[in-house]
């Protein structure tokens, strides 16, 4: 009697049709600051030589390239580093003092930092490139407690980084390593 209650119940949640919230599809306000921060355009016609400027920029901030479609304009990067921070070793110590040792919060251990690029023509003639990066950041934390349930280590958080900084400096040797390339300097 319970199968035939659980087949009958999957069988009406089949049947129920796939509503998405209404602001899925909106942008949030701040959405169109933060494509400009992430877009700049580059006069030039040649988009193999902007793909390959880009390239030399990444790798000066220290990103190794892990993909390259040329054909499409892309470019995908990364660099790992730790994500220890002292403001969360000091929250975990008062944590495991204030619980009198039954609650060890997990605190973020490596981080890898990845950029995704495309390089792309705005017109037919292709005189005029739009290129595109987005940063963003995976951040794996270590072991914790939670009175007598251990927490292992490896919970990854994903957060896209909004640090105008970054593409600042990604832009700047960007724009200086396509005048070099066009000047051949």
């Amino acid at each position: 009697m319970a199968a035939a209650s659980f087949a009958f119940a999957l069988s009406i949640a089949g049947c129920v049709p796939h509503t998405q919230p209404a602001e899925l599809f909106q942008l949030a306000p701040e959405s169109s600051a933060h494509r400009a921060m992430q877009t700049r355009f580059f006069e030039t016609s040649n988009q193999q030589e902007l793909l390959s400027a880009s390239a030399a920029a990444l790798q000066d901030l220290g990103f190794q390239i892990e993909e390259s479609v040329r054909e499409v304009g892309f470019l995908r990067a990364a660099k790992e580093r730790s994500a220890r921070e002292y403001g969360q070793d000091i929250g975990r110590v008062l944590t495991w003092l204030l619980s009198m040792g039954h609650v060890v919060m997990p605190v973020d251990l490596h981080q890898k930092i990845a950029a995704a690029l495309v390089a792309r023509p705005l017109n037919h003639e292709g005189a005029r490139q739009e290129v595109r990066i987005i940063f963003y950041r995976v951040v794996w934390k270590g072991d914790g407690q939670a009175d007598r349930n251990y927490i292992p280590p490896g919970e990854q958080t994903m957060e896209m980084i909004r640090d105008p900084e970054i593409y600042q400096q990604f832009f700047a040797k960007l724009s200086k390593a396509v005048f070099l390339e066009a000047h051949t300097i």
